[in-house]
């Protein structure tokens, strides 16, 4: 059942994708959504949620979506090499990002241009699926923050819960029986209005970007009940235990 209606044409990709994605998603998973009236009515803003499966942007999307928006997401360049996948994703307007590189300015220009038309930018700020052991979210990028201060956009913290039980992290075979519940609860929008008003030097984006995962860490521990670690998970510093493990059983 739709709580908002569409405010934009699907278009013939979108809708080909809800087709196949909403049957699946509501025959899989029992989902409870908790906050939806912080995502605005109206006007373009940025979701940001921590990232613990391969399947959570499908269990985002249906949240997105649901509440009258077409989510775009900033998506691995990877996903657009194949022709008619790449095709097929960008006619349901999702903004490939190739990482370190020049071309990542284009994809930051794209999201900003959606947001000033009043679309929706869904952005995962760990950039990856966390490795932190415990799946709390790692520390984030600075692109979400980024996109916030050049828009003055509302950031809208979203703490998700229950996709990696769906698709454990780097896995490859679904678990679709029984039915997964899959939490997500949507926090009030983060407070930047006093760094959108400062020169944007490395220190304020840093403190943004800092705000941004303080807020989607709040929301997931209230999802678990649990506290989060004092530190964050920083793949700079403990680096990634997945290919690590992947090293040790080959």
């Amino acid at each position: 059942m739709t709580v908002r209606k569409l405010r934009e044409k699907r278009g013939w990709a979108f809708g080909i994708a809800v087709a196949i994605v909403k049957p699946t998603l509501l025959a899989a998973t029992r989902h409870e959504w908790i906050g939806v009236e912080n995502l605005p009515e109206r006007g373009g803003f940025i979701i940001v949620l921590n990232h613990i499966s391969h399947a959570d942007p499908l269990t985002a999307a249906h949240l997105v979506y649901e509440h009258g928006y077409k989510p775009r997401y900033l998506a691995k360049s990877g996903l657009f090499d194949n022709r008619a996948l790449g095709y097929f994703l960008r006619s349901a307007g999702q903004i490939p990002v190739r990482r370190d590189t020049k071309d990542a300015v284009g994809a930051y220009s794209a999201a900003v241009d959606a947001v000033r038309a009043g679309q929706c930018v869904v952005i995962y700020p760990e950039a990856t699926i966390t490795r932190d052991p415990d799946l709390w979210p790692m520390k984030g990028k600075s692109g979400a923050a980024r996109i916030a201060l050049e828009t003055g956009c509302p950031v809208i913290p979203v703490g998700q819960w229950g996709a990696h039980e769906i698709l454990p992290p780097y896995t490859k075979r679904p678990h679709l029986v029984p039915r997964r519940k899959v939490v997500m609860r949507v926090g009030p929008p983060v407070e930047l209005d006093d760094l959108r008003a400062r020169e944007r030097t490395t220190a304020v984006v840093n403190e943004a970007t800092a705000r941004i995962m303080a807020a989607i860490t709040h929301q997931l521990e209230l999802v678990r009940g649990e506290t989060a670690p004092a530190e964050r998970y920083d793949m700079a510093v403990h680096g990634d235990r997945f290919k690590r493990n992947k090293k040790a059983a080959s």
